[in-house]
């Protein structure tokens, strides 16, 4: 790796630094919103380096779809352990069983965008007043549109045509009570920095990430994984192929993408030759052009 790049990964972390940094000292009760995925494991190497030696000022939250990888699951556990930090756990089961949704029916269903409600009740019982997540302007349109500071009203709900100003790294998180901010210390981040920045961090990531042998179903033109939580029919073939996740989320609306790319190198090698980006592996987000927008202006991160 040239010396360009590492300064240009130092540069990218000072920032990401200085946000985190920003966030203890603007805000009463922040908090990390933790999904297992490279982008959060990233936020959480950032927050060592901004707060160790002692503790972290926020706890980790994840929003837990019921739905979700077990090797997700387990790397969430076994980081907590080894970090001794505090997690928080919303459950959209609690959400399901109390009513507050509906869980949906038919080939396609997922649960994914039913963790809006959960996320926002979390919020709400622990009345967050900052939530710190791992979004970058390169993974999907809506993304782009956002400041790192960004305001959502008493309802969760972000309006793009609502946002501050973010000149010389002055960031304004004054808000009205009932109000929060999601904070995105790595915006200005791709996803070929994040791997970049992994390499060079030497981070354990989950080993979905790297290619495995994996028992699959096609999809809608898209590689799923043959899970307990499909609704799978007699249509439904499944193989055994060779597949790792660009992205983890629900397992019902995240796709694998046929790879050899068992190391980093080989994964920054592939994706530095990928013409789709990696929420192009997500269902939920072939709804519509429009369908990550209109999901945030609801309350999602």
């Amino acid at each position: 790796m040239s010396k360009h790049h590492l300064d240009y990964l130092d540069e990218l972390e000072a920032e990401a630094i200085h946000i985190l940094r920003e966030v203890a000292g603007q805000f009463e009760k922040p908090a990390l919103l933790f999904s297992g995925g490279k982008d959060s494991i990233t936020l959480v190497r950032l927050a060592e380096k901004a707060f160790r030696p002692g503790k972290f000022p926020f706890p980790l939250v994840h929003i837990d779809t019921g739905h979700n990888f077990p090797e997700t699951i387990q790397y969430r556990d076994e980081m907590i352990a080894r970090l001794g930090e505090k997690l928080i756990i919303g459950h959209v089961q609690d959400s399901i069983d109390q009513g507050k949704v509906v869980e949906q029916k038919g080939k396609n269903a997922s649960r994914n965008a039913l963790q809006t409600v959960t996320l926002l009740d979390t919020i709400a019982a622990h009345q967050f007043d900052a939530c710190i997540g791992g979004a970058r302007r390169d993974e999907e349109k809506a993304r782009a549109k956002e400041r790192i500071f960004s305001v959502r009203d008493e309802f969760g709900q972000w309006d793009p045509k609502r946002q501050r100003p973010e000149l010389w790294n002055i960031y304004n998180g004054k808000i009205h009570k009932g109000e929060n901010v999601r904070v995105f210390p790595i915006s200005n981040w791709t996803e070929l920095d994040v791997w970049n920045y992994i390499r060079r961090e030497n981070i354990a990531l989950p080993s979905i990430y790297f290619a495995h042998e994996r028992d699959c179903i096609t999809r809608n033109g898209q590689l799923m994984a043959a899970a307990e939580h499909l609704n799978m029919d007699e249509e439904d073939v499944i193989t055994r192929r060779n597949v790792r996740f660009r992205t983890v989320g629900d397992m019902t609306c995240t796709a694998a993408v046929e790879s050899d790319a068992y190391l980093i190198d080989d994964i920054i090698n592939e994706i530095s030759a990928s013409k789709i980006s990696e929420r192009g592996a997500r269902m939920d987000d072939k709804v519509s052009e429009a369908a990550m927008e209109e999901r945030k202006k609801g309350g999602y991160f």
